[in-house]
């Protein structure tokens, strides 16, 4: 299941998760955004109740993407007790994604 984020939820989905939440900073018009939507769709099946796996969209919510310090997207961050502890920018291939996932796990 892929979560939706936004500001009124982040800190409650996020910020206070339990588990590790992985947040996918993207926009509709971002084509490398589109390529890795189906990626992330089958990691976050794969890893459902180890990893929150949600994405944000960046012209909706510019404040969280300015705080958070995203550029360019696609954006894609881990969180860990409130805190950002890894990133990913760009689109990168599965085993790339999935190798990620096993660290933040």
């Amino acid at each position: 299941m892929v979560y939706t984020f936004t500001a009124e939820n982040f800190e409650a989905e996020v910020l206070n998760s339990s588990i590790p939440v992985f947040v996918d900073f993207y926009a509709d018009w971002c084509g490398p955004c589109k390529m890795m939507s189906p990626v992330i769709d089958k990691l976050a099946d794969e890893y459902e109740g180890k990893i929150k796996v949600g994405k944000i969209n960046v012209d909706e919510n510019s404040e969280l993407a300015m705080k958070y310090g995203v550029m360019s997207i696609p954006n894609m961050k881990f969180f860990k007790g409130g805190q950002v502890v890894d990133e990913v920018i760009g689109a990168v291939p599965k085993p790339a994604m999935k190798q990620k996932f096993e660290a933040n796990a």
